[in-house]
């Protein structure tokens, strides 16, 4: 009687177990739910060149839906305010990976409020100051940063035009599996690269957008729908005269 009994309790101990790592990791670290992902199971290649096109003129002043989808996407919305920080310096320091700006053209007078990040350039400046090769551009042209080499020196914030990436000031105490992080390290939009490599198509803001002003894509593709997007409408770069060839461009600034 004893035997059938002990084998059904390891069994469901067994399952229990398997349950419980597949939630649980490490004290704060939480698990990114990917289902009916299918993982990346090949080298990636410059076949493609991942990018966006941000159609400005459907972007609601005060809306910030992709901001809030990105910072819950890549855990920032885990961050807290240290124990005696001001209001003022959290604000300041906070990570970001969109920031909401307002763009003023200097020939019309035209002001334009947009969403900023990571313009993942073909020539990334951020890339060629670091030290350690912690910032680099994957063959898909997605530009990363390698937490595990990064020195947190933040040459590469220095070297951004776009003052793109965030600085990790203060421990952390909760993170997701899909983008740890910790205290002195660089980190900025990667185009939801955990998507990428698990067979997503979209990135959390472009499935935000509830006006429909983010189209996200294969740049290479001319049939993807960011390709036949920047093909009817004409783009621009910021701080073209730089000559970086971003992967995001905009409409209408």
């Amino acid at each position: 009687m004893s035997q059938p009994t002990n084998q059904q309790r390891r069994a469901f101990l067994a399952e229990v177990t398997g349950v419980a790592a597949a939630t649980v990791v490490a004290p704060g670290v939480l698990l990114q739910s990917v289902a009916n992902a299918a993982p990346r199971d090949t080298a990636v290649t410059d076949d493609v060149r991942y990018g966006m096109l941000i159609d400005t003129t459907k972007c609601a002043d005060g809306c910030s839906d992709c901001v809030s989808a990105c910072d819950k996407e890549n855990g920032l919305d885990l961050m807290e305010k240290p124990e005696g920080a001001s209001d003022e310096l959290w604000e300041m320091q906070r990570p970001r990976w969109i920031r909401q700006v307002k763009l003023r053209n200097n020939l019309t007078g035209r002001v334009t409020s947009l969403p900023m990040m990571c313009q993942h350039c073909e020539k990334p400046p951020c890339v060629d100051v670091c030290p350690t090769g912690a910032s680099f551009r994957r063959a898909d042209g997605i530009v990363m940063v390698d937490r595990h080499t990064c020195i947190g020196c933040r040459y590469c914030m220095m070297a951004c035009p776009y003052n793109a990436r965030s600085f990790i000031h203060e421990n952390v105490q909760l993170k997701t599996t899909a983008t740890p992080r910790g205290k002195g390290c660089v980190e900025s939009c990667n185009l939801c690269v955990q998507r990428r490599d698990n067979g997503g198509t979209t990135t959390a803001c472009q499935d935000a957008c509830k006006h429909g002003a983010i189209v996200f894509g294969d740049l290479k593709d001319p049939n993807s729908a960011v390709s036949q997007a920047m093909a009817k409408y004409p783009t621009v770069q910021i701080r073209a005269d730089l000559q970086l060839n971003t992967g995001v461009r905009y409409t209408d600034v």
